[in-house]
């Protein structure tokens, strides 16, 4: 892989691990157009892209980091709630992905599919999504609430579904504004995926090792966290004024598109 290439799947992955818009689909369309297959070291591949892309979280956030740190060392009572409800939204998830995370395939006929029904959801609860409808500060988030927000995660593991979308929606739908709700989906993530990519990538180390070298990692890494340090900035703007419809109608429109695309090259 050159470094042109690491470089705009790196973009491709951190403009899109936020967004409720799946960044497994919009990096399975860009391997397809760069003629990379997908295999084991396409795989290993994402697992550091997504990687950096998350570490992002970190940047945006540091206070509510330090103090989910503060609370688990037991010297911030709301930052203890805060740390428990991201460990009990984050349980159903890593028991589904060590049970069924390897058989679940990856293909753009279901990821297409799923970026069509994704946005018909959207559209549906559009109205919950948007700032006027209120909805409870992250603080008040309860445990059950919490679980709730991670068993929506779970939908994520169907391809083209996107994290972002099902933890977004889940939020929206237990009670949480729009606003808290990304915030939590945010910091979920940064669990949920640090995690994966801890557990996947120690498994696909001679993989990524045999495959890259450091400095085409490197630049995959540093623009996945760019892009997504941007790309949550503009977000968390966007939302104050605006709901989700738009990226809806992006998930429809991608998701036919595709779908006619696929029909015609067969």
């Amino acid at each position: 892989m050159s470094f042109l290439e690491a470089l705009f799947l790196g973009l491709v992955e951190g403009f899109t691990e936020f967004l409720p818009i799946s960044s497994t689909g919009h990096l399975l369309l860009a391997q397809r157009s760069l003629g990379i297959e997908r295999g084991d070291a396409s795989d290993a591949w994402a697992i550091v892209m997504q990687a950096g892309a998350i570490v992002a979280v970190l940047a945006l956030y540091p206070a509510r980091c330090k103090q989910a740190l503060a609370g688990i060392l037991g010297r911030d009572e709301e930052g203890r709630a805060l740390s428990v409800n991201l460990m009990v939204a984050f349980i159903p998830a890593a028991i589904l992905g060590l049970l069924a995370g390897d058989f679940i395939p990856v293909d753009l006929g279901p990821v297409a599919w799923a970026w069509l029904g994704g946005g018909v959801v959207m559209l549906v609860f559009a109205r919950k999504m948007r700032p006027e409808a209120g909805g409870r500060d992250l603080k008040l988030l309860s445990l059950s609430g919490a679980l709730g927000v991670g068993v929506f995660q779970c939908a994520a593991f169907l391809p083209g579904t996107s994290r972002s979308l099902a933890t977004i929606l889940g939020g929206v739908l237990v009670g949480l504004s729009i606003a808290a709700a990304v915030e939590f989906s945010f910091l979920l993530g940064l669990v949920t995926v640090l995690a994966a990519s801890l557990y996947k990538g120690w498994g696909a180390h001679e993989v990524l090792f045999s495959e890259y070298s450091i400095g085409v990692m490197l630049t995959g890494a540093v623009a996945a966290f760019l892009s997504a340090a941007l790309t949550m900035r503009w977000l968390v703007s966007w939302i104050q004024t605006r709901g989700l419809e738009a990226f809806a109608w992006y998930r429809v429109t991608l998701g036919v598109a595709v779908l006619a695309w696929m029909e015609g090259s067969s």
